[in-house]
């Protein structure tokens, strides 16, 4: 049976892949994903681009070193408008974020890609609207002590399955592309592969 990979270390989408019945390993890519997306944006890539982009670099590095494997690849981009956000380094970093978000629709561009001997087999990108709410500087306070240093690791400061949810008053998009991958092309895919149960 082929051995199915994800390229990452994230706990959300091997929970995904796990909770739809896929056993999965978890392989990080090594790959300088920062100086890879500023690089994608000079060339003038959307986000959009940028997060299937990465997706594959992530998805063919691993497969390069497993090549009997299939790799699954994913990355998220956020864009308020022209302006692109990266996880923040700190909580206050976090809340000038969300400050800057705050009564405004950003978008999430979530990208995957499969990898097999070294070569792209697929690839999709989705995207998704979220806007936030105009929330109060106390709420907001709150809302960061509450939370805690976990928002760090998520480009938005929020995760949408806890009290992140919080902060919108309106999203449009699919729940698993705002959680960071497109699941179902993914799935879909993966069923084309023989990877998946049909």
């Amino acid at each position: 049976m082929t051995r199915l990979i994800l390229a990452s270390k994230s706990a959300a989408r091997a929970a995904m892949l796990r909770q739809a019945g896929l056993t999965v390993d978890l392989v990080p890519a090594d790959i300088d994903e920062r100086a890879l997306d500023e690089s994608l944006a000079r060339e003038g890539r959307d986000p959009a681009a940028i997060a299937l982009a990465l997706g594959e670099a992530k998805a063919l590095a691993v497969s390069r070193a497993h090549p009997a494997a299939m790799v699954i690849g994913a990355d998220q981009t956020l864009a308020l408008g022209p302006r692109r956000f990266s996880k923040p380094g700190s909580m206050a970093a976090a809340r000038d974020n969300l400050l800057a978000l705050r009564g405004q629709t950003h978008h999430l561009h979530s990208g995957v890609a499969l990898a097999r001997g070294g070569e792209i087999v697929f690839s999709a990108v989705a995207s998704a609207a979220m806007t936030m709410r105009p929330f109060s500087d106390a709420f907001l306070d709150a809302y960061l002590a509450g939370a805690g240093e976990r928002l760090l690791s998520s480009v938005g400061c929020y995760q949408l399955e806890a009290e992140g949810i919080q902060l919108f008053d309106r999203i449009e998009g699919d729940y698993f592309t705002i959680l960071g991958m497109p699941l179902l092309p993914l799935l879909s895919a993966l069923r084309t592969q023989g990877l998946a149960v049909p």
